[in-house]
């Protein structure tokens, strides 16, 4: 599928989502929700990242790393370099509290830096004060032979079903 179908489908998919809606909650208006076309506070996350997450889950075991990947994409300004001045946010927007939640939370970024789904320098908040975000699919490509069969074709369907061609098979993606 070329950019001009994907966006035909796309745009197809809304309006049909938008008629649905306004017939089965017609009482409810448009201002009743978050948008990101009139709203700040947004940032481009790809479509597969529940499955990525799980991904991130599954290969951290015993210390998921799934929510703390999440709350960087969430603070990235589609520039994958954040800097991170005062990691305890970012340690609470993981889901960690407590006096431990420092702790926790570097050692789940260090997890995640073990894994290749980011990278990181030394800076004057620690040693992931700025914190490189590289993209999912190709990490999952590199590391295939770690991911769970099933996992892995949960996401490759996903990527098909949203045109992500960065995970697509080679001869799908040409």
């Amino acid at each position: 599928m070329n950019q001009k179908q994907a966006t035909v489908r796309r745009n197809k998919a809304q309006e049909r989502a938008i008629q649905l809606r306004k017939e089965m909650w017609p009482d409810v208006s448009d201002a009743d929700f978050w948008s990101r076309n009139k709203h700040n506070g947004w940032t481009t996350i790809p479509r597969t990242m529940p499955i990525l997450m799980s991904i991130i889950n599954d290969l951290s075991k015993n210390e998921p790393c799934g929510q703390t990947y999440f709350a960087l994409w969430c603070r990235s300004f589609d520039e994958p370099l954040l800097i991170v001045e005062n990691p305890m946010p970012f340690a609470a927007e993981s889901g960690f509290g407590g006096q431990r939640a420092l702790s926790t939370w570097q050692k789940r970024m260090k997890i995640l830096k073990e894994l290749g789904f980011i990278d990181s320098r030394e800076g004057s908040s620690g040693a992931f004060h700025y914190v490189l975000i590289f993209n999912p699919h190709i990490v999952v490509q590199r590391i295939r032979e770690k991911i769970q069969d099933h996992r892995y074709m949960q996401l490759l369907e996903r990527a098909i079903d949203v045109g992500a061609a960065d995970l697509q098979p080679k001869s799908a993606a040409e």
